[in-house]
């Protein structure tokens, strides 16, 4: 692929490049993961324990320090709503995860861009593997502590995929925007984490939506992240499927923020080197 071929902002030159370099990005996005915990006495199983420990806390917390309750009747009472909070938080995290690192992605791999040839476009996808892999560790916990909690989880959690589908396609698309912006305007970073944080505490995460007036409650669901966590949060604990409007209303979205991301990536990328 030559240097034309490469900053092409078509989709074909994307799947093309996906294509191309699959084993490229599993073994990067391997390396990603591994090297979050090189050099551990526990390596790799603090995926696992992490959040096993930060579900204690939050059942700590939030069951018997505030006792807060959600809007269901679960036999173990409080205990649910750690575990409510939880998943809605994992999905949450799946998104969060990866902005946060965008606005450095391309700083922190300058090496790719002034030495050698380098899918520079694959950069958000490996962090996006990434988070990938902890949301499934912390699928594993939440899976563990429903179990306990609510039994077995319903038949709608097979549709957990479908439902996750509009941000992976968005969070990528916002991945490719911030990780060219952070190669130009080095507040991106410090801006982006202040705007994650706030979209967190605007989502109904730590609240069930039914908790927000009813003339504000649409402002909650402007929010496409909160749209998502509370249609994860149907899927796997209240056995209630998203309508199939609004999935695919939100996919198409996804779909387009993701095609614009990756647009403005390309279109940016000839600057790289000059800046770095």
């Amino acid at each position: 692929m030559n240097a034309d071929e490469s900053h092409s902002t078509r989709i074909s030159t994307l799947l093309a490049s996906l294509l191309g370099n699959r084993e490229l990005i599993r073994q990067l996005t391997w390396q990603d993961i591994v090297g979050r915990y090189r050099g551990s006495m526990f390596g790799l199983a603090w995926s696992f324990l992490t959040p096993l420990f930060m579900l204690a806390v939050y059942t700590f917390v939030f069951s018997v320090v505030f006792g807060a309750r959600w809007n269901t009747t679960a036999k173990h009472g409080n205990v649910e709503f750690a575990v409510i909070l939880f998943a809605g938080l994992a999905v949450f995290n799946l998104f969060a995860d990866c902005v946060n690192r965008s606005p450095t992605l391309i700083l922190n791999n300058a090496n790719y861009v002034k030495r050698v040839v380098f899918p520079l476009e694959v950069l958000p996808i490996i962090a996006l593997g990434n988070a990938l892999f902890h949301f499934a560790m912390n699928m594993l916990v939440w899976l563990l502590a429903s179990l306990f909690v609510f039994g077995l989880p319903p038949w709608t959690a097979l549709a957990l995929p479908l439902v996750l589908l509009p941000l992976v396609l968005a969070t990528l698309g916002v991945s490719w925007i911030l990780a060219a912006l952070g190669v130009y305007l080095r507040d991106v970073s410090q801006t982006t984490s202040l705007l994650v944080t706030s979209l967190m505490f605007l989502s109904p995460i730590f609240f069930p939506l039914e908790a927000v007036p009813e003339p504000y409650r649409s402002i909650v669901l402007i929010n496409p992240v909160g749209y998502i966590v509370e249609s994860a949060r149907g899927v796997l604990i209240f056995g209630r499927l998203p309508s199939p409007t609004g999935l695919l209303l939100s996919t198409a979205v996804g779909f387009l923020l993701a095609w614009f991301g990756f647009w403005c990536f390309q279109k940016t990328r000839k600057g790289f080197a000059d800046v770095l």
